[in-house]
């Protein structure tokens, strides 16, 4: 379930809320009780780095796309 960050514009608390994405729009009360709560942006960061493989890519080629280069390439 998404998780969505919101700032309290009465008391300053920034606080989060897990609920289904339909109801994303939705208001939140900050767990003060103040009602005068704003969405905030956030972002996701993913990093890292993957093994490489020295073995040939699959299908003999290079590239990327859907079949590893060797239709759309």
């Amino acid at each position: 379930m998404p998780r969505y960050e919101f700032r309290c514009r009465a008391c300053g608390t920034t606080f989060e809320v897990n609920r289904p994405m339909a109801e994303s729009g939705a208001a939140a009360s900050c767990p003060e009780g103040h009602d005068d709560t704003v969405k905030l942006l956030s972002t996701v960061a993913v990093g890292g780095t993957a093994a490489r493989s020295s073995a040939p890519a699959p299908g003999g080629g290079g590239g990327g796309g859907c079949c590893g280069g060797g239709c759309c390439g």
